[in-house]
C-alpha cells in the first residue's frame, strides 16, 4: 500500500472508532435501549481501536490461500466498507 492509502485507511479506522464511541456514549444514559443494544455492545466491545492495532494488523488481513497467510488489505474486495480488525488467533 502506498503511504497515501495507509493515511486514508488510518483516518477511516479513526472515524469508525469515533462513531462507535459516540454510540456507546449515547446508549449509556438510555436504560430503555439497553436490552436492545446488548448484541451491538458485545460485538463492538471486542474490536480493538486504531491505536491498539499493530501495523501488521492494520494493513494486512488473513488469507488461507496466500503464501505466508497474509495479504495486503487493499487487495480484499470492498476493503473500505468492511471491518478487518480481528484476525484468527496466532496470525
Amino acid at each position: 500500500m502506498s503511504s497515501h492509502q495507509k493515511y486514508r485507511h488510518r483516518k477511516r479506522l479513526q472515524s469508525v472508532d469515533r462513531v462507535i464511541a459516540s454510540v456507546f456514549d449515547g446508549l449509556k444514559g438510555k436504560t430503555e435501549y439497553q436490552s436492545d443494544a446488548k448484541h451491538l455492545i458485545a460485538k463492538y466491545a471486542k474490536l480493538p481501536t486504531e491505536a491498539e492495532m499493530k501495523p501488521l494488523d492494520k494493513y494486512t488481513v488473513f488469507d488461507r490461500f496466500e503464501k505466508g497467510y497474509r495479504k495486503s488489505v487493499h487487495r480484499t474486495p470492498k476493503w473500505t466498507k468492511k471491518t478487518q480488525r480481528v484476525n484468527p488467533e496466532y496470525f
